[in-house]
């Protein structure tokens, strides 16, 4: 009886047509990967350079309506009944957004992206690597991406606590707009997109960072480090978050704290270990000033001369990359936001957010940056000569005191990260598999862990297919270019319900009255 109940309440569209384009991606990349490559990569060419415009704009326009949303009128709105309180404390909340988010990739990108933009001579037109290659982690993972997420959340946090809905799904988002037409192939299409963009937001994530995580593991252990170590370390991952996202929201929200508990000591490791800290500390608060100072320069510059093409390559990229993640971490950050005005929402959102992200750029990236500026040692250089992230990183691991134990804080940390990151993800496109499910209700753990492999395939896919990291950077941009036009349809949606929400309640007071 039971099976059957559930059975009927799926919604087999968004589970089956998703299943079977992850496998049809898989095959081409591993029997054509040259040729897949190509391919994505001349799409890339058209929409990151000829469209670039759309996703600047999308990000200046997203990040600025947050803002407008948090102290406006609509601020005041509690996601829940008037009565209802936060269902966690502000840490346990605020870890649990940092975490959900790419905190593994985060770690990844903290350790080697100044060497990436030291290798651009945009960034010696500006001022040279000192000012600049320390400023752009900032402004790339800084308050426009986490606007993606946050706009979202509350967008979602309004649909599932106070209106009440019961589908935890893209399309939902759009009803207010778009009306009964979210029930046919409208619908259908948007929750479509919104998994394929997820998915190849996963799949990026985790073949950029695991071969780190096999290196490291290879150096500590003297493990053959080759593919095999590295869908080795992807199914550990996988079993570790399957796990953790059997157990429910309560095993999630542990795992979160620990999570917080592993990178504090991964940051002192560097801070105080290094023996660094004045730089650290005082090219981060400069780098800080920097990227205030010239915020909407650096937003709006779209180099129309394709002098340097450095917006396309990286800024572009970076708001692409966020916004395909937006797909499922709002939808976790506004179900745990239960209690809390939307006011509060949005800046304790960019609160814990940007507190995170920032400390942990400043403290390993600078230390990185300092051994090349400092001591010589050419990080940036290297990377450009063999494109080899994992190796440049365990340079930087050596010049440490007990590096090994450094390395092996860093891979529990990056699997704990990973875990967190897709319990939330997998809890959420575990609801998308369903055609209602009430707010308080948790997927079936069969489909939780259906989704936790669909997950793991793409990854592995695009490992064996060896792409490089323009390749990877790709495939974001490109999923991430429908997704835009949705997040406008729900930002819009929001605004039409929100409004109809506050005239109720002001007509419900005068009957009071």
């Amino acid at each position: 009886m039971e099976k059957k109940t559930l059975k009927g309440r799926l919604d087999y569209t968004a589970m089956i047509i998703p299943l079977l384009g992850v496998v049809l991606l898989c095959v081409l990349f591993m029997i054509m990967p040259a040729k897949s490559s190509y391919i994505i990569q001349m799409i890339r060419g058209f929409l990151g350079n000829d469209c670039g415009i759309y996703y600047a704009m999308l990000g200046v326009g997203i990040f600025a309506c947050s803002l407008y949303i948090a102290f406006s009128k609509y601020g005041k709105i509690k996601l829940g009944k008037d009565t209802d309180k936060p269902i966690y404390s502000s840490f346990n909340w605020g870890v649990m957004i940092f975490t959900s988010t790419m905190a593994a990739d985060i770690l990844f990108y903290s350790l080697c992206e100044w060497a990436l933009y030291a290798n651009e001579k945009y960034i010696d037109q500006l001022g040279g690597i000192q000012k600049w290659a320390s400023t752009f982690p900032l402004f790339h993972w800084g308050p426009i991406a986490w606007s993606f997420y946050i706009i979202l959340a509350v967008a979602f946090g309004f649909m599932l606590h106070v209106r009440g809905r019961n589908k935890q799904k893209f399309s939902e988002g759009c009803r207010p707009l778009l009306g009964n037409k979210v029930d046919g192939v409208v619908g259908k299409i948007i929750d479509l997109i919104a998994i394929f963009a997820l998915i190849a937001g996963t799949a990026t994530t985790f073949s950029l960072a695991t071969p780190l995580l096999s290196a490291a593991l290879s150096r500590v252990f003297g493990l053959p480090n080759g593919v095999g170590l590295t869908i080795a370390v992807l199914l550990l991952i996988a079993a570790v978050y399957t796990f953790t996202v059997i157990t429910g929201m309560k095993g999630i929200s542990k795992l979160a704290t620990y999570c917080s508990y592993l990178f504090f000591a991964l940051l002192i490791y560097f801070l105080i270990g290094g023996g660094e800290t004045t730089y650290i500390l005082e090219t981060g608060f400069s780098a800080i000033g920097n990227m205030v100072q010239n915020f909407i320069g650096l937003s709006t510059w779209m180099d129309p001369l394709r002098e340097t093409s450095f917006p396309q390559n990286w800024t572009i990229y970076y708001w692409a990359y966020w916004m395909v993640w937006c797909v499922a971490t709002p939808f976790f950050i506004g179900k745990i936001s239960k209690g809390r005005t939307i006011k509060n929402t949005i800046l304790g959102g960019y609160g814990w957010g940007l507190a995170g992200t920032f400390t942990s750029f400043i403290i390993l990236g600078n230390y990185g940056l300092a051994q090349q500026m400092k001591h010589g040692i050419d990080i940036s250089g290297m990377i450009a000569k063999s494109g080899d992230y994992s190796t440049v990183i365990l340079k930087i691991f050596d010049t440490l005191p007990l590096a090994s134990l450094g390395l092996l804080l860093l891979v529990i940390t990056m699997i704990a990260f990973y875990s967190t990151t897709f319990d939330a993800l997998t809890m959420v496109v575990s609801s998308y598999s369903y055609k209602k499910l009430d707010v308080d209700e948790e997927p079936d753990k069969k489909i939780r862990v259906f989704w936790a492999i669909i997950f793991i395939l793409f990854p592995i896919a695009l490992i064996f297919a060896e792409n490089s990291m323009y390749s990877l950077q790709s495939v974001a941009i490109i999923a991430a270019f429908p997704i835009g036009f949705i997040i406008l349809l729900i930002v819009i949606s929001f605004f039409k319900d929100a409004n109809k929400y506050l005239q109720e309640k002001k007509e419900n007071n005068r009957d009071i009255e």
